[in-house]
C-alpha cells in the first residue's frame, strides 16, 4: 500500500468520529479566536499602563528570570502559549506590587471634609458612638513567604475628630496601597491602621482582616475557598485600644451583623499561615533545613534548582526589595518548590487499561457503539493547575460523564481523580485541559464523553482587572452526548442537583 493510500484509509476510518466532533471543534476554534483577540487587546492596554507608569525597565528585568523558570520546569518558552508568558508574568507581578510606588498622603490629601451641622466634639460622626465603618473591602496581596497571592476581606472603622471625615473610597484605596506589596496578614493590618491614623488624624482606627491562602494542591477540597488556609487579624489605635474599649465592642458588633466574628475566627498558633513554610526552615536563599520524619528527609523539602532560585531573587531585586530581608529569606526557594509541582513530565497514567502520556493522550475509537447501557457521572473532582500565561494557580472542580461501553464495568472514581491530576499538574489553560480530559475518557468509553470544568483563576482576580467573584466554566462534548440532547441535559442537571453537597 502506498503512503497516499494509507492516508486515505486512515481518513476514511476517522470519518465517523470527525462528524461527531465537527460541531465541538468549530465552537472551540471560535472561542479560542475570540480569546486570542481579547488577550491581544488586553496586552496592548497593559503595555500602555506599564509605559505610563515608568516601569518598563523593571518589567524587562523580570522577563529573563521568568524564562529561566520556564526552562527549569522543562518547558519550551518558544512554544505557542508561552511566547508572551515572560512579559505577562512581569506585568502581572509589577501590577500586583504597585503599592511600593504609591504614597498614602497623595491619596488622602484633599479628601478630608468638614462635617456640616455638628460641633467638633470627638466621636460626633455616624450617630451614637461616632463610628464610621466600611466593610467587605475585597483585596489581594502577595504572600511574602511564597510569592503566591492571597485573598483578603478588609473591614475598616474610624472615629472622626475635629469635625472632619474622610471620603469613604479613600479607606479602601489606602488599604490597597499596602495590600499591593509583599505582605503577611498581621503586618498588613498594622500598616493600614497606622497609615490611616497618621494621615487623617482621627480619634482612633480599627482594621480587621479575613485572609485566605491557597493550600498545597493535594489539600485543595473544592472550587470555593473551602480547604484554603484562613486566618483573621486586627489592629487598633486611639479610642479602639484596650480590652474594655466600647468603640472596639461597637466595631465588632457591626461586623457581626455581616456574620463576621473576629474572636471566633482568630488564628490558631498550630496552623502555619503559609503552607509552604511548614516543610522547611529557611536559612538563606537557595538553602534550607529539611524537615525529617524518622530521620529521613521529607520529599517535599528537596532543594530547588539554584538557577531557578537565583531567577526569583532577581525578580525581588527588580521590585526594589531585598531578598535577604528577614521575612524574605527562603521565599525564592519556596516559590520554586511550588512551581516544581507543575513541572513538565512524561509520567504514564493508566485508565481502565488505557495508558495516557504526554505524547499519546488520545486514540480514536473505531466508532461509537450502537446504543448505550447507562450514563455514568463522576462529579466534583478537585484540581489545581498553573496558568501558563501568568504562572498563577487556577483551581476548581471537574465533572465527567460518559456512556458505558456495554460491558457493565464502571471505572472507579480514584482513576478519574488520577486522570484529572495528570492533566492539571502542569502549565495549563482551562480550555485545553477540558478537551484533553474529554478525549481521554472518550478513548476508553468509545461511546460518549462530556466534561465540565468550573474554575477560579487567580490571574483574573489578583491582576489589574480584579474581577474578585469571577469564575470560568468550560465544557467539552464528544460522541453520543453530541447527538442526544436529553443525555447532556440529564448530566448537567445532575451537577446542579449535587452542587453544595460535595465535601
Amino acid at each position: 500500500m502506498t503512503h497516499l493510500e494509507a492516508r486515505g484509509t486512515a481518513t476514511a476510518m476517522g470519518a465517523l468520529e470527525e462528524a461527531h466532533l465537527a460541531t465541538a471543534a468549530a465552537a472551540a476554534a471560535a472561542a479560542i479566536a475570540e480569546c486570542e483577540c481579547y488577550e491581544e487587546e488586553e496586552e496592548e492596554e497593559e503595555d500602555e499602563l506599564v509605559e505610563a507608569d515608568g516601569g518598563e525597565a523593571a518589567a524587562d528585568a523580570m522577563e529573563p528570570a521568568v524564562r529561566a523558570l520556564l526552562l527549569g520546569l522543562g518547558e519550551d518558552a518558544r512554544r505557542e502559549g508561552l511566547r508572551r508568558t515572560p512579559k505577562r508574568v512581569a506585568k502581572a507581578f509589577r501590577d500586583g506590587t504597585r503599592g511600593y510606588r504609591l504614597k498614602v498622603k497623595d491619596i488622602v490629601q484633599g479628601a478630608l471634609f468638614p462635617e456640616v451641622g455638628v460641633d467638633k466634639r470627638t466621636g460626633s460622626a455616624g450617630g451614637t458612638g461616632g463610628q464610621v465603618v466600611v466593610r467587605d473591602i475585597d483585596l489581594f496581596s502577595y504572600c511574602e513567604s511564597c510569592l503566591l497571592p492571597f485573598s483578603i476581606q478588609c473591614h475598616v472603622g474610624y472615629v472622626p475628630s475635629g469635625g472632619r471625615v474622610v471620603g469613604l473610597s479613600k479607606l479602601s484605596r489606602v488599604a490597597d496601597v499596602f495590600a499591593k506589596r509583599l505582605q503577611n496578614p498581621q503586618r498588613l493590618a498594622n500598616e493600614v491602621c497606622g497609615a490611616l491614623h497618621t494621615s487623617i488624624q482621627p480619634a482612633g482606627v480599627a482594621v480587621a482582616l479575613q485572609c485566605w491562602h491557597i493550600p498545597l494542591p493535594e489539600n485543595l477540597k473544592c472550587k470555593s475557598l473551602q480547604g484554603w488556609i484562613s486566618t483573621s487579624h486586627s489592629s487598633r489605635s486611639g479610642v479602639f485600644e484596650g480590652e474594655s474599649s466600647s468603640f472596639w465592642n461597637d466595631f465588632s458588633a457591626l461586623l457581626k451583623l455581616r456574620g463576621i466574628d473576629m474572636e471566633r475566627d482568630s488564628p490558631s498558633a498550630s496552623v502555619a499561615w503559609c503552607p509552604l513554610r511548614s516543610h522547611e526552615v529557611p536559612v538563606c536563599n537557595g538553602h534550607c533545613k529539611k524537615t525529617t520524619t524518622n530521620g529521613a528527609i521529607s520529599p517535599k523539602s528537596v532543594p530547588a534548582p539554584s538557577n531557578m532560585v537565583s531567577a526569583v531573587s532577581s525578580m525581588l531585586l527588580s521590585l526594589g526589595e531585598d531578598p535577604f530581608r528577614k521575612e524574605l529569606v527562603g521565599t525564592p526557594q519556596r516559590y520554586v518548590q511550588w512551581l516544581m509541582k507543575f513541572r513538565a513530565c512524561n509520567l504514564d497514567v493508566k485508565l481502565n487499561g488505557f495508558t495516557l502520556n504526554n505524547f499519546s493522550v488520545y486514540q480514536s475509537p473505531a466508532g461509537d457503539a450502537a446504543g448505550h447501557q447507562a450514563i455514568h457521572s463522576v462529579l466534583h473532582l478537585p484540581f489545581c493547575a498553573q496558568c501558563e500565561h501568568h504562572l498563577l494557580p487556577f483551581y476548581g472542580v471537574v465533572h465527567i460523564g460518559y456512556f458505558d461501553s456495554g460491558d457493565g464495568e464502571v471505572i472507579d472514581r480514584s482513576h478519574f481523580q488520577a486522570l484529572v491530576h495528570f492533566y492539571g499538574c502542569k502549565l495549563q489553560v482551562q480550555e485545553r485541559m477540558t478537551r484533553q480530559i474529554a478525549e481521554a475518557v472518550y478513548s476508553v468509553s468509545h461511546c460518549g464523553a462530556i466534561v465540565v470544568v468550573e474554575a477560579n483563576h487567580i490571574c483574573m482576580i489578583s491582576r489589574g482587572i480584579e474581577k474578585i467573584r469571577s469564575s470560568t466554566a468550560t465544557i467539552a462534548v464528544l460522541g453520543q452526548f453530541l447527538t442526544d440532547p436529553s443525555a447532556k441535559e440529564c448530566f448537567l442537571q445532575n451537577i446542579l442537583d449535587t452542587t453544595g453537597l460535595a465535601v
